[in-house]
């Protein structure tokens, strides 16, 4: 039953994560055309954002060293966006070399991290982004701003509201079109979500800028989405089936599953374009390739009503 809250946005617009964000902590490397298949997959079932790979050196991250490989063979799909990681000015260069139009930039709002996911301080991962957003915006290209640790760090605790705003300020000056706002850990609930989007306006960078990125490790993932929701916030991000965590912090589990997400948004009323069963028979299909069971409740429920 649809039932829909007053004061929530009409549309919201999913920023699936799954085939990088989910894949690159998968202990097996999936293969580049199973890859393509599944972003495939998920455009057909009505996502319109879907990021592909990542262009960092293979060294860190094994499992998405096809990128030069797979993004020729996805970036065909007329009416969806493939926005692709970039580490650095090299990372950029290799994906502006395949005709990407959309990257991020992956930013830490704790010196742990940064040192963790970087081998930098804060400071120095932030000195580099800034030529590459600088390159990026002077070929024409949308520019994505993540920030991880949002909420807590595994190493530091939690993280001053402070801190995280003067990271995104940086990345706002610096040029980048929107930002997503990483629950990493997956800590957040929702007055503290309320509390770092309200400072977020107090400093100047506006709603409509703002995606949030949020980790279910203690089941907070949907609550603290709905808090974004209420603030106004529309770019939300998701990963298809659940997958994914984060390859520098152990303590991080899966992503918000975007069928999980797309359930709750249909029963508020709010439209998504999404298809919930084309979605959910693709992560049941991905699930098969990984040789586990998808750990998002929607794909089981629904799932298991179809045996």
């Amino acid at each position: 039953m649809v039932v829909p809250a007053s004061d929530l946005p009409a549309r919201v617009r999913i920023h699936e994560v799954g085939a990088r964000d989910g894949l690159q902590n998968e202990k097996r490397t999936v293969p580049a055309e199973i890859k393509a298949e599944f972003i495939r997959r998920l455009a057909d079932a009505g996502l319109t954002t879907i990021e592909a790979t990542s262009f960092v050196h293979p060294k860190w991250v094994p499992q998405l060293a096809d990128a030069e490989q797979l993004f020729p063979m996805v970036s065909d799909m007329e009416g969806v966006a493939l926005p692709v990681l970039v580490p650095n000015r090299r990372g950029l260069e290799r994906a502006l070399s395949l005709g990407a139009d959309r990257v991020a930039v992956f930013a830490s709002a704790t010196e742990s991290f940064a040192k963790a996911n970087l081998n930098r301080t804060l400071d120095e991962s932030l000195a580099i982004f800034e030529p590459v957003v600088r390159q990026a915006k002077d070929n024409g290209v949308h520019v994505r701003g993540y920030v991880s640790m949002c909420f807590g760090d595994p190493w530091e605790g939690a993280v001053p509201l402070h801190q995280v705003a003067r990271v995104c300020t940086a990345l706002r000056d610096m040029g980048c079109d929107e930002l997503s706002l990483g629950d990493t850990i997956g800590v957040a609930t929702p007055g503290h979500v309320h509390e770092l989007l309200n400072l977020l306006n107090e400093k100047g960078v506006p709603t409509n800028m703002i995606g949030v990125h949020f980790h279910d490790t203690y089941g907070q993932a949907l609550a603290n989405t709905y808090a974004a929701l209420e603030h106004g916030v529309t770019t939300i991000d998701a990963s298809a089936g659940g997958l994914g965590g984060c390859p520098y912090a152990k303590s991080a589990t899966g992503n918000l599953a975007t069928e999980d997400l797309v359930w709750m948004l249909q029963g508020l009323g709010i439209e998504t374009g999404v298809d919930l069963g084309r979605l959910t028979a693709t992560s049941v299909w991905m699930a098969a390739h990984l040789d586990r069971p998808s750990p998002s409740r929607t794909v089981r429920a629904l799932s298991h009503k179809d045996q």
